[in-house]
């Protein structure tokens, strides 16, 4: 049984609880104020995140743009290097033995080179006497083969070469067999030499020549073969350029004006580079012995028969005011004026057709070359040059014809004249004795 003081008890409990729930009851006010910020809420987050998408997107396209404009200067940066390497690549490639000089002085050459170079400068009193003797015994019989129509005689009436040493600057031994040994020696002359020349002219008039300014760059190729048992164990030096070498020099007519004769400078000045260039550029020398002996064999000797045809030539440049040029061609492998052919001339005609058969004597198919230069007749006046072109033997094959067109141009070795001055068709044949047959279309 229930106290009545516990029925009152439960009785509050009860009243309690019946208190609590209505407040429960009222909740759905409650419920609805307290969901209204979460809806709140909800709207806003969706709001950051739009405007966070819009930022991200905004930030990516800025960092886009500025890393491809990063790429595109480091790209333009280094075409620039390439560039400005290309440029003192192609400097350097065109640097002189004396820009060289100007850039590494003496005094930083190896100890040897300098020692070899102050040696030579003692001894170059001796070498001078020597060498203007061998030179001139050598070199006065050449001169006749060589001379121009316009020269009866050149002699030496004095060389000696001065009293300034040439400079070597770099020395080489290349690959030798057992017979001889072969050195290279990379020099450099800005000599002080004396050489007048004594020149008769066809017209009857003496003059003596003075060759001042003499500047040489080039590479002296020394053979020493054979190899002897005795002192200074070798036989014989064979002396030559190992390729066609820079030689500056000027022209001056004692007492006189060198314009007196017209077209005398060009006619000495040309049979001196074809002096140089035939009897001293590779595969050309000079022997010298040094213990008596014969040494024949090593003299040039010939290998193979060249027959070239001289087909044509088209486009040729006008070099008359009036009418057309008047063209024939000269061809040679070695400019002796004996090895030289000339063509008949075509009169008035810039598309000239010879159809004319050679033949060339060739001593050294690997570096020898053919040359072909066109004229323009001015009958008692010097021929005038229209072009020239070269034939290198070592691109022709032993017992195969070659049909060939080759531009002209105005100078094989500095060629800067770049307009069109026509071509010359040949066909060529080489025979091994016989070597060679081409036909040249010019």
């Amino acid at each position: 049984m229930i106290k009545k003081g516990e029925k009152e008890d439960n009785h509050s409990a009860r009243l309690s609880f019946a208190h609590l729930l209505p407040i429960k009851q009222s909740s759905p006010e409650t419920t609805t104020q307290t969901h209204a910020p979460c809806s709140s809420t909800s709207g806003g987050e969706a709001g950051w995140r739009a405007m966070a998408f819009l930022f991200g997107a905004l930030l990516g396209l800025v960092l886009g743009v500025a890393v491809v404009m990063a790429l595109a200067r480091l790209e333009n940066s280094r075409a620039e290097q390439r560039r400005e390497l290309a440029a003192t690549v192609s400097s350097f490639s065109k640097l002189t033995v004396q820009d060289l000089k100007t850039l590494i002085p003496p005094e930083f050459y190896p100890s040897w080179l300098k020692w070899l170079n102050h040696e030579l400068v003692k001894i170059w009193p001796f070498v001078n006497e020597a060498a203007s003797e061998l030179i001139k015994t050598s070199v006065e019989p050449v001169f006749e083969q060589y001379k121009s129509f316009i020269l009866a005689s050149i002699h030496f009436s004095k060389l000696t070469l001065g009293t300034v040493a040439p400079q070597f600057t770099g020395v080489q031994l290349l690959d030798s067999d057992s017979a001889g040994i072969t050195m290279e020696l990379e020099m450099q002359w800005d000599g002080n030499p004396n050489i007048v020349l004594d020149i008769q002219t066809t017209l009857g008039i003496s003059l003596p020549v003075q060759v001042k300014n003499i500047g040489f760059t080039g590479v002296l190729r020394l053979l020493f073969k054979p190899l002897v048992a005795e002192l200074p164990c070798f036989g014989a030096v064979c002396v030559s350029l190992r390729e066609k070498s820079k030689v500056d020099f000027t022209l001056k007519v004692v007492g006189g004006e060198m314009t007196a004769i017209p077209g005398i400078s060009d006619a000495i000045e040309g049979t001196i580079r074809d002096t140089i260039e035939d009897t001293l550029t590779w595969p050309n020398r000079i022997i010298v012995p040094i213990v008596p002996g014969d040494y024949s064999d090593l003299e040039l000797k010939p290998v193979g028969l060249l027959e070239v045809k001289l087909v044509e030539a088209r486009d040729l440049k006008n070099k008359d005011l009036v009418g057309k040029s008047d063209p024939f061609a000269m061809l040679y492998i070695r400019p002796l004026s004996a090895k030289t052919k000339k063509s008949k001339t075509i009169n008035n005609d810039l598309n000239p057709i010879w159809n004319e058969h050679y033949e060339f004597v060739v001593e050294d198919s690997s570096t020898q070359h053919l040359t072909v230069k066109i004229y323009d007749d001015e009958g008692l006046q010097p021929s005038e040059i229209i072009g020239c072109a070269r034939v290198e033997l070592a691109g022709l094959q032993p017992g195969k014809v070659k049909d060939v067109w080759l531009e002209l141009v105005k100078d094989l070795e500095i060629q800067r004249d770049k307009k069109p001055r026509g071509q010359v068709s040949c066909c060529t044949f080489q025979h091994n004795l016989v070597l060679y047959t081409w036909v040249i279309n010019v």
